[in-house]
């Protein structure tokens, strides 16, 4: 046990002599940089982030993650039943459908992790039928655990293949037993064929309230099943506290945050700013908004739910004054038309949070091309192993000289991953 005597320099010099040593590494996927050490997968982060964005302003050092290991809040697993009755779980193989067989992950929070394998061991033991994904048929499909680090409160959702799970009830009643830790038990029925985890279907409690509440920058959140909220919970808290630092604001500034989620970016912003409108395409987000709202008793904040361009695009046609815009969208990045409309509102300021140096670049290009420029970036390494890096820019509106050139490509209508 780490000594509480022993300073953060010494506690991330310690994370970065960490290795990732997974030994499915190669057919999962979702870790590029196993075998490497901690220190090398950043650098290397932190040299794609400035190849893709130097060019346009300068790129602070990477924000490294001082706990890289059993990070991630958000987890879910397939399972499979084997010829001889062995039911295993897992991630698919990269490019594939196929179950790789995991006893524990090094990314996955502990606790999601356990609770992914006692799964698949109840499964087994009471012959739950499994779900075939060639065949369109069986119960259990799918796990989907989402914990929160400042709570430490536990959702499970178990996905299901047909509209009657036939032996619930000692299936979730076992589960609770073997974990008692767990605050809310839901089921999902999806007979989607795509890869999408969740149905469509209403998600129905079988034991408490249906939610988990985590704690950012001292704010409570409401998370349901399908809302979007950052998978690091530590990361998190320092990407909000530097894009806020950067942002430089003056507290009087009228605010649009896009792609928001649950609120998690507009509420940490709006003790900072005069006022702030959040824009949520998706229902459950934008009502479990409404809900953080309310619980943290913020004044200044409030919420639409539309899509991010579309939204732009109605107020871009009003005489609206908008001081800044926030988006922090998909990896997919925003849309040319998305850019083209803050080109017509001229907000003085634009916070783009991005979790894709690609799109971030291409979109940078755009946002140029209407009269921005970007003044100073920041890396945040969210994700440790993985491909993934966030990256907050700070443009401003340049009012003399605007570009014609450099347009973004449109990319349609927003990812719905």
């Amino acid at each position: 046990m780490e000594s509480p005597k022993e300073t953060d320099k010494t506690r991330m010099t310690k994370a970065l002599a960490v290795r990732n040593k997974c030994p499915v590494a190669k057919l999962c996927g979702s870790c590029s940089y196993a075998g490497r050490s901690y220190f090398e997968q950043a650098q290397a982060k932190d040299k794609r982030v400035k190849r893709l964005v130097s060019s346009y302003c300068e790129v602070l050092p990477i924000y490294y993650c001082d706990q890289p290991l059993y990070y991630r809040n958000k987890v879910h697993s397939g399972f499979k039943k084997l010829r001889n009755g062995h039911v295993i779980c897992g991630p698919y193989e990269a490019s594939s459908h196929r179950i790789v067989e995991v006893d524990s992950c090094l990314i996955e929070n502990q606790i999601a992790s356990s609770i992914i394998r006692d799964c698949a061991d109840i499964a087994e033991k009471f012959k739950i039928s499994i779900y075939n994904e060639t065949k369109n048929i069986g119960d259990l499909r799918r796990v989907l655990v989402r914990t929160a680090d400042a709570t430490g409160e536990v959702m499970v959702v178990l996905v299901i293949g047909s509209t009657y799970f036939k032996k619930k009830k000692i299936f979730t009643d076992e589960l609770l037993k073997r974990h008692p830790e767990i605050t809310t038990l839901l089921i999902n029925v999806n007979r989607r064929h795509d890869s999408m985890i969740l149905g469509s279907d209403e998600v129905k409690k079988v034991t408490g309230n249906g939610y988990i509440t985590d704690v950012i920058l001292g704010k409570k959140f409401r998370v349901s099943a399908d809302s979007f909220m950052q998978s690091n919970h530590e990361q998190a808290e320092i990407l909000y506290s530097e894009a806020i630092r950067l942002a430089d604001f003056k507290g009087d500034e009228v605010c649009i945050d896009t792609y928001c989620g649950t609120g998690s970016t507009t509420l940490s912003f709006a003790d900072h700013v005069g006022s702030i409108t959040g824009v949520e395409i998706k229902e459950a987000a934008y009502k479990d908004a409404l809900k953080n709202t309310s619980i943290n008793k913020i004044g200044n904040a409030s919420f639409v739910h539309a899509d991010a361009t579309e939204y732009m695009e109605r107020l871009a046609k009003t005489d609206a004054k908008i001081d800044c815009v926030i988006l922090d969208p998909t990896r997919a990045g925003t849309t040319l038309k998305y850019i083209r409309a803050c080109g017509k509102l001229k907000p003085e300021k634009i916070v783009y949070i991005s979790c894709c140096p690609e799109t971030l670049a291409r979109d940078l290009k755009g946002f140029v091309a209407q009269g921005y420029e970007p003044q100073i970036a920041e890396p945040v390494d969210m994700f440790p192993w993985t491909d993934k890096i966030e990256t907050i820019v700070i443009l401003s509106r340049e009012i003399d000289s605007i570009s014609v050139t450099g347009v973004a490509k449109d990319t349609g209508s927003e990812d719905p991953a």
